[in-house]
Formats: C-alpha cells, structure tokens, sequence
C-alpha cells in the first residue's frame, strides 16, 4: 500500500483558491471525493490527489513521496489568499467490501471501493490493488504517473480526474488543446503479456522503440505506448507483449 499523507487546507479562500489550480471542478466536493491533479503551466504532471469534503475544511489525500513538494508548491500559490495548509494525524483506511460509515466511494472507478479518514493506523482489507488498477487501466503515482506525465495520456478523463467545463487551471490551456485539437499518438493501455519482466522494461516492435512496461498482473500489464507502432506481438525483455 502506497504511504498516503493527509494535509488539511482551512480558511475562507479555500475552494477558490483549488479551483483556480487543480484539474477538476472542486464544487463537485458537495458530492463526495473529488480525484484532481496540479499540473506544470506546461501542462505536465505534477501530482495527483483526492480533495476530501470536511466540513468548511478540504482534506487533501496525497502519496508521502509527493506531500512537501506539493505543499511548498501550494504556499508558493497562496499568496494573500486566505488559506492554510496544516499537517493532520488522520490516516487512509481503503477497501473494496462492505463501506464503513463516513467513508467515500473512490471516484476513479467502482471496483476500486471505499477511502475513509480516520486517526486509526494506516490500513486497507487486503484487496490485490495492482490487479484492480491493471484490469481497469489505473494509474498509479510514481509507478505510471511521473514528471514527464501528460494527465490525458494517463486517462484521467476516464478516471473522472479533469472537468473541461469547470474554467481555467494550472496547465489547463495545454490540457484543452491536447483534448480538442490533437489525436493521441501515446498513452498508458493494457497488454496481454507472455513471461514476467520488471517495471521499465522498454517494449520494442520490429527493433523499434514502442513504449515501457510497467505494472503487471499475471498475464496483464500496464504500459506506455506509442500507438501508431504497437499494433501486433512486441518484445519486452524476454517477455512477449499484446495490446489488450
């Protein structure tokens, strides 16, 4: 399980303040969690989140290895705002079964269950999350989502985690583009894979460059790929590798 570390963000300007930065309309806490990243103005991720509805607060669920630099990048933004970010002694509880009381349904995809906060230690009910994530084409910080991550490229429409109705954003004008002014040529998809090769493998067509493997599952895996050149068997390692 991915140490996650809670941050809590107070004060009057709290929601305008997200709204202005994130990749998802943050009115939408009214209904549960919401699933947002910060991007680069270049449009590059930079980290992923949940944004937690709590009271007049908003919680912010972030992976530990993310939590300084993406609150020395959230003061950096704060300005005169009135917003404070403040550590808080919760923890993430998440499972896939029956959904203990005050917990949220996971907005990214139905199989991937409940999150709750509590001051209980970290825990989940020991869902094979990896299978999960691979079966549904999930990203995952640091493994499928890193600095040179396009949001679009990693499904995050799919997943629920950008509104292109909700204005403008950090990194919004790139995103826009890339939603309504390109095709995708290379993404995250699920292969169909023969053998068993470590995460970063490069994937290879015909000698050609095609991609890079990352999370597997049994005979499935995550990988980053050039579409246009991943059309029929490639060669990850030793391992023989299909789109799904």
């Amino acid at each position: 399980m991915t140490t996650r570390r809670i941050l809590r963000l107070t004060g009057a300007d709290t929601r305008s303040f997200l709204q202005g930065l994130v990749t998802n309309d943050v009115a939408k806490l009214d209904s549960g969690l919401v699933y947002a990243a910060l991007l680069t103005p270049q449009g590059k991720y930079l980290a992923d989140f949940f944004l937690v509805p709590d009271g007049e607060a908003v919680l912010l669920d972030v992976a530990e290895e993310l939590a300084d630099g993406l609150s020395k990048r959230l003061n950096m933004y704060r300005l005169r705002a009135d917003v404070a970010i403040s550590q808080t002694e919760l923890n993430l509880q998440r499972g896939t079964g029956p959904a203990p009381e005050g917990a949220f349904a996971d907005p990214r995809h139905p199989e991937l269950g409940w999150r709750a906060y509590t001051t209980d230690a970290e825990a989940d009910d020991g869902s094979d999350w990896s299978a999960l994530r691979v079966a549904h084409c999930v990203p995952e910080t640091g493994i499928e989502l890193t600095q040179d991550s396009y949001i679009l490229e990693c499904g995050f429409e799919r997943l629920n985690g950008v509104d292109f109705r909700k204005g403008c954003y950090v990194g919004q004008e790139v995103t826009a583009r890339m939603k309504h002014k390109t095709e995708l040529r290379k993404g995250l998809a699920q292969v169909t894979i023969d053998g068993t090769e470590a995460p970063g493998t490069p994937i290879t067509a015909d000698g050609k460059p095609v991609g890079t493997l990352l999370t597997q599952s049994g005979t499935t895996a995550l990988a980053y790929l050039r579409f246009d050149r991943a059309t029929g068997a490639m060669q990850a390692g030793s391992a023989t590798v299909k789109r799904a």
